[in-house]
């Protein structure tokens, strides 16, 4: 046969294989057209702002010329120094009016105590029927720091008194099976209620009868919180050696409470028994509790 004629045959009897379609690569610079969106996982970062590559999906490539940086700057410089301006304006208005709500000044001075103070006016209160000298000291119109007189008040010992005595008395409602949450919550509201109660008692007391003192609200709210401690010793010696323990302990508090209170009151009782307050002279009491 001919070999023309082999030829036909052979094609005739093989199937026809489908005709493959060259995709040109892509040159340097190019995106990949089955690409969607940029690779940004290269080794060469694209920073904020950088450069897009040039032909992708159509998009013009951004301007990264001296002149939009230029433009691009002084905006976010505006709104740093803005927001800058604006923060060092709130914390001035803030430090100014502070103290007029809350006298961060003053309150510094009565927590300026140390370890050996604490000691030493704990002692006071539980023990002062020997104690002499009542007078705070004071160096240049100013009363001195409480950590060097132990005449001086101060709220650390009352504030740490106030919550101990919430948690004693939180240990003894558990030693009777009657703890609760709700409870605890309750006597920490009722002695904080009496508290103010004392204090706007004895303000109120201290402007019927005209009386012109250098105590201060503080001041009142230190001297009435010492009775914390004493309340914390009672609740200890109840829980220990039950009613007769805690009945001798409280007792000696009070005495103890009233002694230590005590400079104080000789002033306050003989300006109201002074006739001559009625002509409109008023007298000045001290925090050592002496005339003036």
């Amino acid at each position: 046969m001919h070999p023309a004629g082999l030829a036909a045959a052979a094609a005739a009897g093989t199937p026809r294989l489908p005709s493959k379609r060259r995709i040109p690569v892509s040159q340097p610079g190019m995106a990949d057209p089955h690409q969607l969106f940029d690779d940004t996982s290269s080794t060469q970062s694209r920073g904020y702002g950088a450069q897009r590559a040039p032909g992708g999906l159509g998009y013009p490539a951004a301007s990264a010329t001296p002149q939009a940086a230029f433009l691009a700057d002084p905006v976010s410089n505006m709104a740093m120094a803005y927001g800058s301006s604006l923060a060092a304006q709130g914390k001035e208005l803030v430090d100014k009016n502070i103290d007029r709500f809350i006298p961060v000044t003053k309150l510094k001075y009565y927590f300026a105590v140390d370890t050996m103070y604490v000691g030493r006016k704990l002692g006071l209160l539980f023990f002062p029927y020997l104690h002499q000298d009542w007078e705070v000291q004071y160096q240049q119109d100013t009363p001195v720091a409480p950590r060097f007189d132990v005449n001086a008040p101060d709220l650390y010992i009352p504030a740490m008194a106030f919550i101990t005595y919430v948690l004693v008395a939180g240990l003894a409602l558990g030693t009777q099976d009657r703890f609760s949450p709700d409870l605890l919550g309750l006597q920490a509201s009722s002695a904080l209620a009496w508290l103010t109660l004392e204090v706007v008692a004895i303000l109120l007391s201290l402007y019927l009868v005209t009386v012109n003192t250098d105590l201060t609200t503080i001041d009142l709210v230190a001297f009435l919180g010492y009775k914390y401690v004493g309340m914390i010793g009672g609740v200890l010696m109840g829980l220990l050696f039950g009613k007769i323990g805690y009945y001798l302990v409280l007792g000696w508090c009070c005495v103890a409470i009233f002694v230590f209170m005590f400079p104080l009151l000789p002033g306050t009782v003989a300006h109201a028994r002074n006739p001559s307050t009625l002509g409109g002279r008023s007298r000045r009491i001290t925090r050592s509790g002496r005339c003036g």
